[in-house]
């Protein structure tokens, strides 16, 4: 993957955590393929006393004797250990010949792999972590894991022994737009900010995706190699991210199945209707472990209020959003997306991706707007009235009495309202006026690609932004409560 682009707030993290001066229980968690052990290795590989990875599918001997192999080359010449409790009594005298160092770090990647089962692993990592580490100033311990529910019900929210042991964790999410362009640049690409958006509207922000592509080739020509190509490389990653996460991959997929197919996203009670389950605690659980791995985002609903109990739900991984779109039913024709540059299917995809990059860097957004020190909040709407239902993708709702309707279009030129879509952004502040009463004033923010073109029928547009705006050094993963 090269060296480590971006990252930097997660890079001084790391260090600050390292030199803090008191013991550190450090837990990062995300997706598969989002880059959680290079972040570590390249951050803090010259000083990790102890680096070891779980092996994904392997049994309970498999994991102890990887644990026994990384102990040996720390250093450690005793017995193989046969079960956690001897691991990690071994780990303890590997460490207490360093305590005398400034600081002794220790690794564990993959650590759900280790849990199998009636393994004994948790109450062996409690041990050793409350009953002697911990007291040890200068210890460190960082775990990754991409199950990333594993890592949050037995690490991050933990209720038993582990409860409040962790001491910081690192939520790992996709690069932003300034990122990926930073990644693409430094691999030797020369492609123009439209082809970077549009590859991260079908790769998203994940640095191995990204690695994937070959800058002696266009877009089209690297698409059609890992999606429809014979052997293409991207071909089972599908089924390997979610077996991966999570340990039964069915309920989860079947969200984002429902979600593929109901763009504009759907209500906690829509999706429970649609998958005849039942809308309590088994599904909350499901949808945030969804959110927790960056897959769907749930956007609070603007009535005369906020109502976050009423939020939609929406997909927004960009690679899983492709595959279900694209490849979930095979295409034969292995240059699938090179013949089907320019059609009306593939344009309007890329309008639709478009809107789901723009929700993805809100906060390049306000940054461009000038507003980024206001406290706002953000959210979709949609009419209960209107037949159709009006839709607002983003408004941004200022702490100044302002408010940001946001239309986002896409398209390979300047856009050009015309007389009926000027009607129809009329119609559709006006609902959104009247039926949210509310009693700010709002701006019309167009978000284009390349810009607006100054016509007879663009008069009411406040704010006009292109996707240069998309790539500011914004962090694009606040909470949507936002300062």
């Amino acid at each position: 993957m090269g060296r480590l682009i971006g990252r930097e707030v997660e890079k001084g993290l790391l260090e600050q955590y390292i030199n803090s001066g008191r013991s550190e229980f450090i837990a990062i968690y995300g997706r598969r393929r989002i880059g959680k052990t290079f972040l570590v290795t390249e951050t803090l590989g010259k000083v990790l006393d102890f680096d070891m990875t779980g092996v994904i599918n392997g049994d309970m001997q498999t994991q102890l004797a990887s644990f026994w192999l990384s102990l040996t080359q720390s250093g450690y010449t005793g017995k193989r250990p046969k079960n956690w409790m001897e691991a990690f009594t071994a780990l303890r005298k590997v460490i207490a010949s360093r305590l005398g160092q400034e600081h002794v770090v220790l690794f564990i990647d993959e650590m759900p792999c280790l849990d199998t089962s009636r393994s004994g692993f948790v109450p062996a990592l409690d041990l050793f972590w409350n009953g002697w580490a911990s007291r040890q100033p200068n210890v460190k311990l960082i775990v990754c894991g991409s199950a990333t529910t594993w890592m949050v019900d037995n690490i991050i929210d933990s209720h038993g022994g582990l409860h409040n042991r962790i001491t910081h964790e690192i939520h790992l999410h996709p690069f932003t737009l300034s990122e990926t362009e930073a990644y693409l640049q430094d691999n030797g690409f020369q492609w123009n900010r439209l082809t970077i958006c549009q590859a991260y509207m079908i790769l998203g922000g994940v640095p191995y995706y990204l690695s994937l592509l070959d800058h002696k080739h266009g877009l089209p020509a690297n698409i059609d190699r890992l999606f429809f190509s014979e052997d293409a490389e991207l071909a089972h990653e599908y089924d390997r991210l979610f077996g991966s996460l999570f340990r039964n991959p069915q309920p989860y997929t079947d969200i984002i199945r429902l979600l593929t197919d109901n763009r504009s996203g759907l209500t906690r009670k829509e999706i429970s209707s649609a998958l005849k389950m039942e809308s309590g605690g088994n599904l909350s659980k499901l949808l945030t472990n969804l959110e927790n791995c960056d897959f769907i985002r749930k956007y609070n609903v603007r009535e005369r209020k906020i109502n976050s109990n009423n939020g939609i739900y929406q997909l927004t991984d960009f690679y899983v959003r492709f595959y279900n779109d694209f490849c979930r039913n095979h295409s034969t024709d292995t240059h699938y997306w090179s013949n089907s540059l320019n059609t009306p299917k593939q344009n309007n995809w890329f309008g639709l991706a478009y809107e789901r990059l723009c929700m993805a860097h809100v906060q390049q957004i306000k940054q461009a707007l000038g507003i980024s020190g206001i406290r706002t909040e953000y959210y979709s709407w949609r009419s209960k009235k209107s037949k159709p239902a009006a839709q607002v993708d983003l408004i941004i709702e200022r702490a100044d009495d302002m408010v940001n309707l946001c239309e986002i279009k896409y398209s390979r030129g300047k856009y050009t309202i015309d007389a009926d879509e000027e009607v129809k952004i009329r119609n559709r502040i006006t609902a959104f006026e009247q039926e949210t009463a509310i009693h700010k004033a709002v701006q019309l923010t167009m978000i284009t690609t390349y810009g607006l073109n100054d016509n007879a029928h663009s008069s009411d547009v406040a704010v006009s932004l292109d996707m240069n705006a998309l790539f500011g050094t914004g962090h694009g993963h606040q909470p949507h409560r936002d300062a």
